[in-house]
């Protein structure tokens, strides 16, 4: 067993929403493991109000959440990342600034719960189900036995979680994927 600390990187356009929540997410679900970090290509002046709101009301400490572009994680001082993870499909479709280290990359695109149109209520039921999303997303990738995969089973794995969103859907198809038992 390895006492490696991984570096994640969430990438979204706005680092607003999506992208905080995925590092919150990540920092309580990996019990020291992973240390995540999120940016923006083209970042707001703040969080959204309702991020910080869904993250304070489900304890999560939000005194790291800022809203900051991805180029502060390009340069020759930052943190070198071992995963790096566009939530947003703008952000997948960008051209990446080079991460140094050369990190395993996956897209884990989500709707955008900011641009969702409707009641307060509405508005909060989309950050909500961003968070379940992303928190199911991230229990299966903290859970991956990194030290057992080699660099092709780990990205495989990290395609099929971006692309299921049900716990049962993302934990079928990496059993499969390691040929193992369902």
């Amino acid at each position: 067993m390895t006492d490696k600390t991984y570096n994640v990187l969430f990438l979204c356009t706005g680092n607003s929403a999506r992208s905080l929540i995925a590092e919150a997410v990540l920092e309580r679900e990996s019990m020291g493991r992973f240390k995540g970090y999120s940016a923006g290509s083209s970042p707001k002046d703040a969080p959204h109000p309702y991020t910080l709101d869904l993250l304070q009301g489900l304890n999560h400490d939000t005194s790291f959440a800022r809203a900051k572009s991805w180029e502060e994680f390009a340069g020759p001082d930052a943190p070198e990342m071992d995963f790096v993870f566009t939530v947003c499909d703008q952000a997948a479709a960008e051209t990446c600034p080079v991460w140094p280290g050369q990190p395993m990359t996956a897209h884990w695109g989500l709707p955008d719960p900011t641009q969702v149109e409707g009641s307060e209520a509405e508005k909060r039921v989309a950050f909500s189900e961003t968070y379940r999303m992303l928190r199911n997303r991230i229990s299966a990738f903290v859970n991956l036995p990194m030290a057992g995969l080699d660099a092709v089973a780990l990205q495989k794995n990290l395609d099929v979680i971006g692309a299921n969103e049900e716990p049962e859907d993302i934990l079928t198809a990496i059993r499969r994927l390691m040929g193992t038992a369902a």
